[in-house]
């Protein structure tokens, strides 16, 4: 069989690496495939490309541009999904092992897309509420965050090469920073196919991505303070990477996202026989045979009360010894190899150095069956399941982790030695609890969050749709305390504001508005004769204010809003009932002000505003009693286009109208913020 050398793509270019480099072999046959070399790449020009070109041309695009450009590269993808799950089987992926690879990395790139919706079409990003900073509000503060003019480096484990890749960048595009990525050498010829198809796309600006796929030693020496590191792996690299001299001393960011020796809880309630039982036997099996094991979020022990151990060993031997080992390739092999002889050698080792404390009750290094192929040469181990009769003395199994199909079986007496037997693995990615009392679940989430990025709770409500202990989802938080890295991927808006600068901005509300283009309340307000529901979405400017007629709210209104609504709370409708609360009269419904604000400023004829689309922020802030004459101050507060979904669809966009409604004394005695569909002018 022929050997291929990995290329790089390097400043805009692919590149061959100057020597041979490391041989990659097939996990099934362990034939050599590939060899894979970075030597002659030059990583500080590859980091000063990236800034200089890649990032500069991200930089100017908006949130929106850069989120339809991630669906277009995951429509561009999943057409060629195919290509990537015949790379993907020499790695010793089942079917549904690549498919959580590869349509999963994909899946984020489309989650990803569909999250720039909570962001504006523009360059930057206006976080949170303004802070009044003055009395006569002539002085606010206002936090904007930015683009990091720097560089993304991702180094990522061999375990997902496609996934590992594609949720990581998919966070980095979005946010405007260009990525290098370094996939671990034992598997980077699948993410090296699927960055070839990327680069084909054309979708990015040139520099958005580059590829390492040898040996990147040496790369941290050239990173800059506005660069991001991030780092999946073992714990004992990650640490070795993050107190580089050159991340200390340039005070990087550095997101760490380790091994961890998670776990699985079985509540004291269940017992053979209940669906959560059979939950979680499936959980523990699915989490122990998915890529051989080799998951970071993989469950290392299964927690189980003390007189359930029988049951649980039972139910999972017989559980495991269905599970065919073999090519993947066969039809009914259900777990393939390790992704090499290498890492197959490294977890029998580490299996002889739990053996030392603990007992195997499942499962044979030495002993088992292989379908479709030599179990010698290909990176084979069966599923090993241990006891440990001990587990506050004998520690092993808190301390070791075995990277493949290795799991213990650890008891517990009280739901508080649970909890202390969780916390002992020193931080987890994950930890996952079934039961069907609601309880045991709040007392164990409340005891062990803080040592676990992530807790699944099943039970037989949600188990059907339940995406499983092991699957980290794009719009949550990837990470973990401790021994897990300490550090956070993905999480939504959260994961892209790793890659945005914060910056506090202060001044009037007139200058924030002007740099924000979002209208901060107090700044210069202009009125046109035009009314603003009668011009398209181009034609509104921000900071444009309707002043409307007033109106003096009666009794009559109040009687007949509480008919209309069936609202008739007391404080509304029964004078002879506010002793003791803090109104003086009848008072107005709060939502009466606000339909009554909005009878005073809509324009009723037809026209480019097509319909209002809800309401972001509401508050009631001063009593209204009969007698009051309230008047409403309508401004354009914020706009953001949205794309056509069809050829066919009508151009628009949502904008934001901040209605400030204020009494006769000119105080505001509502504020909200409205949002409307309007109609572009340009139909094209």
């Amino acid at each position: 069989m022929s050997v291929t050398q990995l290329k790089n793509y390097a400043e805009g270019k692919w590149v061959n690496g100057l020597k041979e480099g490391e041989t990659l072999h097939n996990a099934i046959t362990g034939d050599a495939i590939y060899t894979a070399s970075s030597d002659g790449l030059d990583f500080g020009a590859m980091m000063h490309y990236a800034r200089t070109v890649g990032g500069k041309a991200l930089r100017k695009l908006t949130f929106q541009e850069r989120g339809r450009m991630l669906k277009a590269l995951a429509l561009y993808l999943m057409e060629r999904k195919e290509y990537f799950y015949t790379i993907s089987a020499l790695t010793g992926a089942t079917r549904s092992d690549s498919w959580v690879d590869i349509e999963g990395g994909i899946g984020n790139l489309f989650a990803y897309a569909s999250l720039r919706r909570q962001f504006p079409d523009e360059r930057f990003y206006v976080d949170g509420d303004v802070a009044k900073l003055s009395k006569n509000n002539t002085f606010i503060g206002q936090h904007i965050m930015v683009p990091r003019e720097g560089v993304a480096i991702h180094i990522n484990a061999f375990n997902f090469p496609v996934w590992g890749m594609l949720e990581k960048i998919a966070v980095n595009l979005l946010a405007g920073v260009p990525a290098i990525v370094k996939p671990a050498t034992l598997t980077s010829y699948l993410t090296e196919a699927v960055f070839e198809e990327i680069i084909k796309s054309d979708i990015f600006p040139l520099g958005s991505l580059q590829l390492i796929c040898g040996s990147a030693r040496g790369i941290l020496d050239s990173v800059e303070t506005q660069d991001v590191v991030t780092f999946t792996g073992s714990a004992s690299t990650g640490r070795m990477l993050k107190s580089h001299p050159r991340i200390l001393s340039e005070a990087v960011s550095f997101n760490m996202e380790a091994d961890s020796l998670n776990c699985c809880i079985l509540g004291s309630d269940v017992h053979p026989g209940m669906p959560e039982f059979d939950i979680f036997i499936k959980e523990v099996v699915r989490e122990v045979t998915t890529k051989a094991g080799q998951k970071c979020t993989a469950i290392r022990r299964i927690i189980v009360p003390a007189d359930m151990v029988e049951d649980v060993q039972i139910a999972l031997g017989k559980r495991l010894a269905t599970t065919t080992i073999g090519d993947p390739s066969v039809k009914e092999v259900r777990m393939g190899p390790l992704a090499g002889i290498g890492q197959r050698n490294e977890v029998r080792e580490k299996v002889q150095q739990l053996a030392l404390s603990q007992q195997i009750v499942i499962g044979n290094l030495d002993h088992f069956e292989v379908v479709g192929a030599d179990k010698e040469k290909g990176a084979f181990l069966p599923p090993v399941i241990f006891y440990n009769d001990d587990p506050f003395v004998k520690t092993d199994c808190h301390n070791i982790e075995a990277f493949g199909p290795v799991s213990t079986i650890i008891p517990y007496n009280s739901i508080e030695d649970a909890i202390e037997l969780s916390r002992l693995g020193k931080g987890s990615l994950v930890s996952s609890i079934i039961t069907q009392d609601d309880n045991i679940a709040k007392e164990i989430v409340l005891g062990t969050a803080s040592m676990h990025g992530r807790i699944l709770v099943l039970n037989n409500d949600c188990a059907k749709e339940s995406t499983g202990h092991g699957s980290p989802m794009p719009m949550l938080v990837h990470g973990g305390p401790g021994r897990a890295g300490g550090g956070e991927e993905m999480g939504g808006k959260r994961g892209v504001m790793h890659y945005l600068q914060r910056t506090a901005i202060q001044g009037s509300p007139t200058t924030i508005t002007h740099i924000t283009n979002v209208y901060q309340q107090f700044g210069k307000q202009h009125e046109h004769d035009k009314h603003p529901f009668k011009k398209y979405f181009e034609e509104l400017e921000i900071g444009e204010t309707l002043v409307t007629a007033k109106h003096t709210v009666t009794e009559a209104d109040i009687t007949n809003f509480a008919n209309v609504s069936g609202d008739n709370f007391y404080a509304h409708m029964d004078a002879t009932s506010l002793e003791g609360t803090v109104f003086e009269h009848r008072v107005a419904h709060g939502y009466f002000i606000l339909s009554k604000a909005a009878g005073l400023f809509v324009d009723a004829k037809k026209g480019p505003v097509l319909l209002n689309y809800g309401i972001d922020e509401c508050r009631f802030t001063k009593p209204v009693y009969p007698g009051t004459t309230i008047g409403v101050k309508l401004t354009v507060k914020e706009k953001t286009a949205q794309e056509k979904r069809t050829p066919e669809d009508i151009t628009k966009g949502i904008v934001k109208w901040l209605v400030d409604v204020y009494d006769q004394t000119g105080e505001t005695v509502a504020i909200a913020t409205i949002l409307t569909m309007v109609k572009m002018k340009d139909q094209g």
